[in-house]
């Protein structure tokens, strides 16, 4: 079997390229500010690491402002050394803030790693399509389309004599409700609320709080 002819890929080589490039900036800029050896070299990893995290953050679980967020952080960081290393500051004599800001990256790019890996998402459930109307019966043009209808009426049929009938289940009382459970609904009710501007329902929140369908009435009653 012939092995495929190796094929290079420009955008790959596109790809590599302008990561070297970067890389090598932010290990410039991270120089000139006071971090150098091995420091130095760290920086570009770090920025690269949070930009491929949010990413698949995006990727994986859909858009949401978390990861746009650390996204748009860790590309502005990327961009600005790309900048800053063109001619536009001068090396030898970095400002204090930008200083400021190397020396942060760091605690920063840890707080976003971490809330990018270890932050649950949480996805409503989709409103239920709507039901469509009922079809208007055809209007009669012609007489001859007209269809007798008999009005009289035939007497209900009586039940046969000897045979009751089955008394009704009695109703199952409504499960008791802890408070602490009661408050942790209350805080998911509010969230919800305040996220999509309408109350809750009762299957939300069943779901949310991982319930059975009675004890979700119960506390919904309550809540309401």
């Amino acid at each position: 079997m012939a092995r495929p002819a190796l094929r290079i890929d420009a955008v790959l080589v596109q790809a590599v390229i302008a990561g070297a490039l970067s890389f090598a900036h932010l290990h410039d800029l991270a120089a000139a500010a006071g971090q150098d050896g091995w420091k130095a070299w760290a920086y570009p990893v770090s920025v690269d690491l949070l930009l491929v995290a949010a990413w698949r953050r995006l990727r994986t679980d859909g858009p949401s402002r978390l990861a746009w967020s650390w996204f748009v952080i860790a590309l502005v960081a990327s961009l600005g050394a790309n900048v800053a290393t063109a001619g536009l500051l001068d090396l030898n004599d970095v400002p204090a803030w930008l200083r400021i800001l190397v020396a942060a990256w760091p605690a920063l790019a840890f707080m976003g790693g971490t809330l990018l890996a270890h932050t649950a998402t949480h996805h409503e459930p989709e409103a239920p399509a709507p039901t469509q109307p009922a079809p208007e019966p055809p209007a009669f043009t012609d007489e001859h389309d007209l269809v007798r209808v008999d009005d009289t009426e035939e007497p209900p049929e009586l039940p046969a004599p000897g045979l009751q009938q089955a008394p009704a289940p009695p109703a199952v009382p409504a499960p008791p409700v802890p408070a602490a459970l009661i408050d942790h609904a209350r805080k998911v009710a509010a969230d919800h609320e305040h996220r999509t501007g309408s109350p809750i329902d009762t299957d939300t929140l069943r779901t949310r709080l991982g319930v059975p369908p009675q004890l979700a009435d119960a506390i919904a009653a309550q809540l309401a």
